[in-house]
């Protein structure tokens, strides 16, 4: 079965907003199909922001802001994805090594409990941990804030005239009002062209714009104004001598008409016609001229002319947003903000599939904004912040949110935006080999739970979270997804230290269970998660030995390192190490007597049956051990592992629930787990159990934000209607019913470097097409059959 085109499908006509002035429609090419969503890829409000949560969120992968939309005051919170507090150090216990065998000992002797103790006694990181510098936080650079003076003072905001959009085609935010008779329009966005934040404020009145611009930090900021330019220079602290990362923030302004001037570090403009801010900042984050960098893209956009600049920033990022797009069916046509329809979608009878499709969208228009290649990956935040003291430090956590964040890259058709994490990942070998010596005396390199721009590897400051060992091998899962989806035979010689050393490491530490015969890990744990001990005391412990999450990635990470020693033709010796290893250490999965996949090497009891991590089901996704075809048995164990689990818990456990239940071919379940991500909440408090959600602005709530969740769903979704994971492609294997009526899907990824667009009608794909680079022979599966198709050669991907 090829494919000589697509199904035709019907447009919908859309009335745009009276003060929208250009086309959000996408363009399509000959033969492709009409995109009846792309004309409404915007989120929108009718009121200004409350709080945080209500900003929309803008960023070029470096630069980030998030205007409130005020009429009379308006604030802007500012971020830089490169502004950390903190410094490298070294936290290693360099005696750690020997109390591991005393640990080991007492594990097998089943005294969990005494290991345990022993690790937070001498195994840990030394000084402070992650509460406090030297490790660091991620921060707000700061707040601009913009009064504004209107010609009446009594003047009121006109009912029913005020709208705050975020179009996602463009990536650019605008906010519209009418006071007093007089339209005004402001936009905003970071300029993927010019590396600055532009705002442009108009009105249909002559003289009729007059403000007040500010800059302000809650700490370590100091404001001058410098010929009509407001800069903004501090130094975080580094948590020795307080002389951490430096930054500036340059504000500038070009107006039409009125007068320019700074009062009392402010810059003001009276009576103009036209005004245009722009805001530069720099970090010394690998960087020593980041002053005078900052500088001169200011004075290079004070320079520029608008429509120039937009039109580039514009053109730069949708060169990648426009690769992909989906439509998933007929649905009510709200015509309402986007917080009110959140407010309808949870308890819908229908469904409102425009939703879905824009949160889909939204999830890759955020990824974009948020990371760019040479720069740091997202973080927990992923680009946005609000405070000094962010939750979790705003840092990469290494036991599913990091790698989370990266999930739907791929498939989504961002492959280059994977490549920040893998050069994160390789920052960290070097300390990683000190970490590997110091606690285990082992070779190779591991890094634990947490991590940050200074290369922190050591284990936490707890045993009870901080000593699990699946960080790194978690990771390499990231960067091998990156070669599978590419084949890019130069990237894979590049990564190949770095999964070797791994391997190394995991290799290197292994000891035998006298129980099981098995190779396993030692100590271990499942991240975050407890049991009780055995012998009835009733204590949590959380050290074990062989934890199923460590046993999955070994066995996954040695048949990558495996693959790769054969495809790139060296390290042949230890291929066959590897090789001889994989048969002694434990299978993919086990099952319990109550038939759940058990989450340690022994059938513990765990303390939280719902617990939010689902660790041991790491070889049903992101690996592919596990899978409905082929492992059949254990896939169901899955199942009831997750029956028991249930559905809640923070956004970024939800979405991994729906990424388990995608893999199981189960669509209306992880279509019911995508609709309790979309539950609204504005709770900003820190959660760890149920009641996760989505803030009105989209972003994810565990509560608080944590940008995972997003990630997470948004992968979700391109796993329901695509995956490649099992040595076929599959299309539509988890379609739920609210999506079955119509529907396509054009310019997502499979492994391979395989672009695949298709519809379908009535649950049953119609038409698809297979592009890649070079024509290849590739399985695919379409309504149930397996096929064997020939991909057509294209060199525009």
């Amino acid at each position: 079965m090829r494919c000589n085109g697509f199904k035709k499908f019907g447009v919908f006509v859309l009335a745009f907003f009276v003060f929208l002035p250009f086309n959000n429609q996408a363009q399509q090419k000959p033969g492709q199909p009409v995109d009846p969503v792309a004309s409404r890829l915007r989120l929108w409000y009718d009121k200004p922001a409350k709080q945080w949560e209500e900003t929309l969120p803008l960023g070029n992968g470096r630069l980030g802001m998030m205007p409130d939309g005020g009429v009379v005051e308006e604030n802007i919170v500012l971020n830089d994805i490169t502004l950390w507090s903190g410094a490298p150090q070294d936290a290693n216990n360099y005696a750690a090594y020997k109390k591991l065998p005393e640990i080991q000992q007492l594990l097998l002797d089943g005294k969990n409990d005494q290991a345990q103790a022993l690790i937070d006694k001498d195994f840990i990181c030394t000084g402070k941990g992650s509460g406090a510098e030297p490790f660091g936080c991620f921060q707000t650079l700061g707040k601009l804030s913009i009064q504004y003076r209107y010609g009446n003072s009594n003047a009121a905001q006109e009912r029913g005239l005020y709208i705050r959009t975020l179009f996602l085609n463009h990536a650019i935010a605008r906010t519209e009002f009418k006071l007093d008779g007089v339209k005004y329009e402001r936009d905003y966005f970071t300029s993927f062209s010019d590396d600055v934040g532009i705002i442009r404020i108009k009105a249909d009145k002559r003289r009729a714009i007059s403000l007040a611009v500010g800059l302000s930090r809650e700490e370590k900021g100091t404001v001058t104004t410098i010929n009509n330019t407001l800069e903004m220079y501090g130094q975080l602290d580094n948590g020795t001598d307080g002389k951490g990362m430096e930054y500036l923030a340059a504000i500038g302004i070009r107006q039409s008409g009125g007068r320019l001037r700074s009062l009392d570090n402010k810059l003001l403009v009276d009576s103009a016609d036209e005004v245009l801010i722009y805001i530069s900042n720099k970090t010394s984050f690998k960087d020593h001229d980041f002053r005078q960098q900052a500088r001169r893209l200011l004075t290079r956009a004070l320079a520029g002319n608008y429509k120039v600049q937009f039109d580039k920033h514009w053109r730069q990022y949708r060169q990648l947003f426009a690769r992909t797009s989906i439509y998933l069916g007929p649905g009510p046509r709200y015509e309402m903000p986007t917080n009110k329809r959140l407010e309808k979608f949870y308890n819908a009878t229908t469904p409102d599939n425009d939703l879905t499709v824009l949160f889909y969208q939204f999830s890759r228009y955020l990824t974009i904004s948020s990371t760019r290649v040479g720069l740091l990956p997202p973080n927990l935040q992923g680009l946005w912040a609000h405070q000094i003291r962010t939750p979790w430090n705003g840092d990469y956590h290494l036991d599913v949110n990091v790698q989370m964040n990266h999930w739907g890259v791929e498939p989504g058709n961002l492959s280059e935006l994977n490549l920040p994490l893998a050069e994160l990942v390789s920052s960290l070998v070097p300390h990683g080999e000190k970490t590997a010596k110091a606690y285990y005396n082992a070779d190779g390199w591991i890094a634990h739970v947490i991590t940050n721009p200074w290369m922190f590897t050591e284990p936490g400051e707890s045993a009870s979270w901080g000593v699990s060992k699946s960080g790194s091998g978690w990771l390499c899962n990231n960067l091998w997804d990156h070669y599978a989806f590419t084949h890019d035979k130069n990237y894979l010689k590049k990564i190949y230290p770095v999964l070797k050393g791994s391997a190394q490491f995991y290799a290197a530490i292994l000891i035998k269970d006298p129980k099981t015969g098995y190779m396993v890990t030692s100590p271990s744990s499942s991240p975050e998660n407890s049991f009780f001990m055995p012998d009835g005391s009733g204590k949590h412990v959380s050290i074990c030995m062989g934890a199923t999450i460590d046993n999955q990635i070994i066995r996954e990470l040695f048949t990558n390192v495996i693959e790769a020693a054969n495809t790139l033709g060296i390290d042949a010796d230890f291929r066959d190490q590897l090789v001889a290893k994989l048969v002694q250490i434990p299978p993919a999965g086990r099952i319990a007597p109550d038939g759940r996949l058990m989450e340690w090497l022994e059938n513990y009891q765990e303390t939280d049956k719902e617990h939010r991590h689902i660790s041991h089901l790491y070889g049903l996704y992101p690996a592919n051990l596990i899978t409905p075809s082929q492992t059949p048995a254990l896939a169901d164990a899955c199942r009831k592992s997750l029956n028991v689990r249930g559905d809640d818990g923070p956004s970024w456990a939800i979405a991994y629930k729906q990424l388990f239940w995608a893999r199981l071919h189960d669509g209306n379940r992880a279509y019911k787990l995508f609709r309790e991500i979309m539950k609204p909440t504005r709770k900003t408090d820190i959660n760890y159990g149920a009641g996760g959600g989505v803030y009105p602005n989209l972003l994810s709530a565990g509560p608080p934000f944590q940008i995972d969740g997003n990630f997470g769903a948004g992968a979700g979704i391109a796993e329901m209607l695509l995956q490649s994971h099992e040595g076929f492609i599959n299309l539509i294997p988890a379609i739920p019913d609210a999506w079955k009526p119509e529907g396509f899907v054009k310019g997502m990824k499979a492994r391979g470097n395989i672009t695949v667009s298709f519809a379908w009608k009535a649950g049953k794909v119609t038409s698809y097409s297979l592009t890649s680079p070079v024509a290849q022979i590739v399985p695919v599966k379409v309504n149930g059959q397996l096929l064997t198709v020939k991909t057509k050669q294209s060199t525009n991907l």
